[in-house]
């Protein structure tokens, strides 16, 4: 995708601003501690009570504003943990307070796919292969056509349809990522891998469905249709917000996609600035900050996935500022404006579309 607002980079200007974001990481680490600390536990204190008190309204919910409180609540606290909570230890942001129950390798969040199967697709793939096409397959979750760069066929012109079915299922299109059964249907891969990868998932799957639709339902005695109804409705919150926000942090007008040959000799600056290409920030307050689990700051997140979410506010506007320096364009913009631009990507590449030509990383 062409971004006519940053300029190509000699070798050594890629290199001083990939020591320039170096030293910030480095910097910003150094100072992680109680503070952080601090904000994770109340963050955790927070998913657990508004669970409680949302599941507890569910149970009154016969009465229409309890129904709607407390489904709300629960949707807040699904939200919470899987953007704020679950994504950011899964990355391995708060390891070094040596807590088990926010250790990185082991957490299991609170959706149907599996922690393992996300710590690869997402945490090594997305942000070692960050928008490379053929490598990352967030790019469109293997469903959508969001560049032009990406090969048109007849399967997309229904591709509308197909994003709001994956908006409104999100964490079921996240479960099955890994699976990728598309390589099971052209042969490319077999039934026992398959099977293999299915076990773990479909344990995790019968986990969730029973804990939200049969056993806290069940809890509510004459009240099942209730709980369940508020459950469903709580998780189809969860998942079109992360749907929007996550969409929002990719495939805005200005984000880039790059061709493999992008990885030949790609040194730390270049990755860097492939992070910033690729991504996109939302302007808002710090409760829509958090309840975005801080990926309003996709930027800084693609640059810094270990830091602590929390200082990616702060670290904004340094990143402005060398991105300014080294004439790169900053992406952000607010939630409506972003995500219009994501619905016109999606209506627009449903259609057969030439590819634009990208901007050089390097000058000639």
């Amino acid at each position: 995708m062409t971004s006519s607002l940053s300029r190509a980079l000699s070798s050594e200007e890629v290199a001083r601003l990939g020591e320039e974001l170096d030293a910030l990481k480095q910097r910003t680490l150094a100072d992680v501690g109680e503070a952080d600390a601090r904000y994770i536990r109340r963050v955790v204190k927070a998913v657990r009570y508004t669970e409680l008190l949302g599941r507890a309204l569910l149970f009154v919910g016969i009465f229409p504003p309890a129904w709607v409180l407390g489904t709300l609540l629960l949707g807040v606290s699904k939200i919470l943990e899987n953007m704020e909570l679950g994504h950011n230890v899964m990355h391995g942001q708060y390891d070094w307070m040596n807590e088990p129950s926010l250790n990185g390798k082991t957490y299991e969040w609170d959706i149907v796919g599996t922690s393992d199967m996300w710590r690869k697709t997402h945490n090594y793939e997305h942000h070692t292969y960050t928008n490379i096409r053929g490598m990352d397959n967030d790019i469109g979750y293997g469903l959508l056509r969001l560049f032009p760069e990406q090969r048109w066929r007849p399967f997309y012109l229904l591709q509308p349809l197909w994003a709001a079915l994956l908006a409104l299922l999100f964490q079921w299109g996240v479960a099955i990522q890994d699976l990728e059964l598309g390589k099971v249907f052209s042969g490319r891969k077999s039934k026992a891998e398959l099977n293999a990868q299915w076990q773990p998932l479909k344990k995790k799957i019968r986990y969730q469905l029973l804990k939200d639709y049969l056993f806290f339902p069940l809890l509510a005695g004459p009240f099942f249709l209730t709980v369940l109804s508020g459950n469903l409705v709580a998780n189809l919150i969860r998942n079109l917000w992360t749907f929007m926000i996550i969409f929002c942090g990719h495939f805005t007008a200005k984000a880039e996609v790059f061709p493999r040959s992008v990885l030949d000799n790609e040194t730390q600056g270049h990755w860097y600035l492939r992070q910033l290409r690729g991504s996109s920030n939302l302007r808002g307050s710090k409760l829509f900050h958090i309840l975005s689990g801080n990926l309003s700051h996709q930027i800084e997140h693609h640059l810094f996935p270990t830091v602590p979410a929390r200082r990616y506010r702060e670290l904004s506007v340094e990143v402005k500022a060398i991105c300014e320096k080294y004439g790169q364009h900053y992406n952000t913009g607010s939630l409506l404006s972003q995500f219009g631009q994501v619905v016109y990507r999606i209506f627009r590449h449903a259609l057969p579309s030439r590819p634009e030509r990208t901007t050089a990383l390097l000058s000639a």
